[in-house]
């Protein structure tokens, strides 16, 4: 087998992901219409860009954005567990998202997420997992909403939230299943800071080339000592992906789930107001 290439020669082609490679810098946009759902061809692309990158010693910064400006990424694929699973395990070995997520985050890549439009459930924790986020002023909006179908979030958001916000926030966040816009979320810790449409790009260009241009081995000592002391254990990570995986077995969960749907639950339309939708549902459930 031959050797990754490197440099400006090396090409990354992939189903949801249009990659651009830029010296030390792969530029990631997320492309999985109809609304970036995560679902098993996203998971297998992004299982397969870390490997290529991590195996490319040029390589020292990722920035994912979006080619949908309405959702960066909406969420679980909620019909699609099983498969999400069996994608993420070609990673880790472990069958779940949020192993995925971690080993992003320990891994000697930095991570840079350009938040423009809806992030929620997953999108979240995905952004989360990233070394740093930053969000478009006029049109990111943040949510962690599976708390309204019963469930914790499985992927690493308690564990992130918590850590980045404090107790009290984190569960305003995640019991509430709000919408929140940029602002507030740079408020609360949630992203790096909140910037104008019209300077996030060149902000986070600009940010990722710099960083690329420093010594690979200042970035990972420095992830490294960072990690051991922000960074959710494999442990905490499991135990939320199994918590997950019980509450998406219940009846109140597939009912929610049932009831979503009816409403617009993954459709694109349907979720550009998800924080109305799971509390429309959960209001006719109680009557």
């Amino acid at each position: 087998m031959s050797a990754p290439k490197s440099g400006p020669e090396r090409q990354f082609t992939f189903e949801t992901l249009n990659v651009r490679n830029e010296g030390a810098v792969l530029f990631v946009e997320i492309s999985a219409p109809p609304m970036n759902l995560e679902g098993p061809e996203l998971v297998r692309d992004l299982v397969s860009l870390i490997q290529q990158a991590e195996a490319d010693n040029t390589v020292q910064v990722l920035v994912f954005k979006s080619a949908d400006p309405d959702y960066f990424i909406s969420h679980v694929d909620v019909t699609r567990i099983k498969e999400n699973r069996e994608a993420a395990a070609k990673l880790t070995g472990d069958p779940s998202i949020g192993q995925m997520l971690r080993h992003l985050s320990a891994s000697r890549l930095v991570s840079i997420a350009q938040i423009e439009g809806r992030v929620r459930g997953v999108g979240s924790e995905f952004i989360l997992a990233c070394d740093m986020r930053f969000a478009a002023r006029e049109s990111a909006i943040f949510g962690q909403f599976e708390p309204a179908f019963g469930v914790i979030p499985g992927a690493g958001g308690a564990q992130h939230l918590t850590r980045l916000m404090g107790r009290g926030r984190a569960l305003e966040v995640m019991l509430s299943a709000q919408d929140y816009d940029a602002d507030l979320a740079a408020a609360y810790g949630w992203i790096n800071r909140a910037l104008p449409a019209d300077e996030i790009d060149d902000f986070v260009r600009s940010l990722a080339h710099r960083i690329g241009k420093f010594p690979a081995a200042g970035h990972a000592v420095v992830k490294e000592r960072v990690n051991a002391t922000a960074l959710p254990t494999v442990e905490d990570i499991r135990r939320d992906s199994d918590l997950f995986l019980e509450g998406t077995r219940t009846n109140e969960f597939q009912e929610l789930t049932q009831a979503a749907m009816k409403g617009g639950f993954q459709t694109r339309n349907g979720e550009m107001d998800l924080a109305r939708l799971v509390g429309e549902i959960n209001e006719h459930r109680t009557e």
